[in-house]
């Protein structure tokens, strides 16, 4: 199913448009349309990836966030030593 489109209008420096257009000849994209919304999801896709490397980070200085990783390795440590012996037994 293909998403609504809305028109609208932007202002973006000459440089730009021209290095789009330059690309839509080279086969980069199918327009200057194509092309825009190619670097807007490209664009949301890296806020979103930094917004989970934040989170990430935000985490490892987390002190009971640590504690509780601690503590499931712990529970898990003789789990992961079965499956290594048995994968090496393979």
């Amino acid at each position: 199913m293909k998403a609504e489109s809305v028109r609208t209008t932007l202002a973006i420096p000459r440089e730009l448009l021209e290095a789009t257009d330059k690309a839509v000849l080279e086969g980069k994209a199918r327009s200057r349309n194509d092309f825009m919304v190619q670097a807007i999801r490209r664009e949301l896709a890296a806020q979103k990836r930094a917004a989970i490397d934040a989170a990430l980070t935000e985490m490892a200085c987390d002190p009971d966030y640590q504690a509780e990783v601690l503590k499931l390795e712990t529970e898990f440590a003789a789990a992961q030593w079965e499956a290594f012996l048995l994968e090496e037994s393979l």
